[in-house]
């Protein structure tokens, strides 16, 4: 079994930054892949970015450039790194991990992904 437990979440300034952090216990990252979601309501979840256990990492077009996906193995966490915050980058944000090999071009589809934390809220006011 994997679990998953993000914190860091909370309210910024359009403009603002902020780190999510996500603590994995029965996972290693000798697996496959593990990636952060968000989602808001009446809206479907969607991929900000995920990361391979070869490091390999991929961002969402909305948010390259400001989002940065990385792990610390050694910790045993995930993080996602939030540079210039936006109003519509307020959601609910997921970690999630995957030991089944995942496509390239599927590593941002949640349906790829079998392990789920419970969210953290990201709000963020212009």
């Amino acid at each position: 079994q994997v679990y998953l437990v993000e914190s860091g979440g909370g309210s910024a300034q359009a403009g603002g930054a902020l780190r999510l952090s996500c603590a994995v216990s029965g996972y290693t990252f000798s697996r496959n892949a593990m990636g952060w979601f968000r989602q808001v309501p009446g809206k479907e979840r969607e991929g900000v970015a995920t990361i391979t256990s070869t490091g390999v990492t991929r961002h969402a077009d909305s948010v390259k450039g400001r989002f940065t996906i990385s792990q610390d193995n050694g910790k045993n966490t995930l993080y996602l790194q939030m540079n210039s915050l936006k109003p519509e980058d307020t959601a609910m944000y997921y970690c999630a991990a995957e030991t089944r090999w995942i496509n390239w071009e599927r590593l941002l589809s949640p349906d790829e992904y079998h392990y789920w934390g419970q969210g953290t809220q990201v709000t963020v006011s212009s």
